[in-house]
């Protein structure tokens, strides 16, 4: 079928447009810079999701839309960030979703992304798809964010909203950002280091994507987390271990504060989150385990 996804020349949106040619589909790229590597062998058109609907191009004969584009939720959370933030992902889907309502029924079905951000910190709560949202900014962010991608639903398109946890993957995401710390020997737990974190290896994402855009069955929300989240602790030690590094400092919540200002609460905040519609549905991890998914990272 004819594919066309936003991002894609990001972390995620290269992996996917590799997979989604390898099964047979022809696939147009939407980004705001033109790509590098081997992205370029693929048809790509420029598009700010700010700044209006895609080029009318890219969609020619397209029956399926993957949207990830959106400002980077990983930066210090100024005002003028939020901003970008949040108009990026609302308005910029509203503007996919009226270029896709332009073509007629020609697009049916729209693969949306979101962020487990939508449960907010809950503890030891175990959270799934019929969990409601929580409070915050990124909540907020992603009820507005999933609202306007179902839009589309108005115009007979299936929806489905991926609500992706921490992705792990050595070439980007929050694994990069933690790298140099642990190499250097002086990474640890935050904080108490009891707070749940919800995962997913990369390319386990990127399969789920594909298996939502390819299923016909599949709709709403869907956790693109593995069905085993570990708490903080867990998680930096095994990353340790993965590198051959000591994980006996652990960092401050005080000093988390004052490097990233409010998006400090991103880190420390607690999110159980079991994928059921996707385990429902037959989806099958390939890395459902943490110590697998840094094997396979870092071998």
């Amino acid at each position: 079928m004819n594919i066309t996804v936003t991002g894609a020349s990001g972390f995620i949106g290269t992996r996917l447009m590799e997979r989604l040619a390898t099964r047979g589909h022809s696939v147009h790229g939407l980004a705001r810079k033109p790509p590098t590597g081997r992205a370029k062998q693929f048809a790509f058109s420029t598009w700010d999701v700010m700044n209006g609907a895609p080029p009318v191009e890219a969609f020619e004969k397209t029956v399926a839309v993957v949207h990830l584009a959106g400002e980077p939720i990983a930066q210090r959370w100024t005002v003028e960030a939020k901003r970008r933030i949040r108009k990026s992902r609302s308005e910029g889907t509203r503007n996919l979703v009226s270029r896709i309502e332009a073509t007629g029924k020609q697009v049916r079905t729209l693969v949306s992304a979101s962020a487990i951000g939508y449960y907010g910190s809950r503890g030891e709560d175990l959270l799934t798809e019929a969990s409601l949202p929580g409070t915050g900014f990124l909540t907020d962010i992603c009820v507005e964010w999933e609202r306007a991608a179902q839009q589309a639903s108005a115009a007979g398109v299936r929806v489905v909203t991926i609500r992706s946890g921490i992705v792990l993957g050595r070439e980007g995401g929050a694994l990069r950002q933690m790298l140099t710390p642990f190499r250097l020997g002086v990474g640890g737990r935050l904080g108490d280091g009891q707070q749940w974190m919800s995962w997913i290896h990369a390319d386990d994402l990127v399969e789920l994507i594909r298996f939502a855009v390819e299923e016909p069955l599949l709709s709403g929300p869907v956790n693109g987390t593995t069905p085993n989240p570990v708490r903080n602790a867990d998680f930096t030690r095994a990353l340790a271990k993965a590198l051959h590094r000591p994980a006996f400092l652990p960092v401050p919540v005080l000093a988390l504060k004052l490097l990233y200002g409010e998006m400090a609460d991103v880190l420390t905040s607690s999110q159980r989150v079991l994928p059921h519609a996707a385990v429902a549905a037959g989806f099958r991890f390939q890395y459902p385990f943490i110590e697998d998914a840094f094997e396979a990272i870092f071998g």
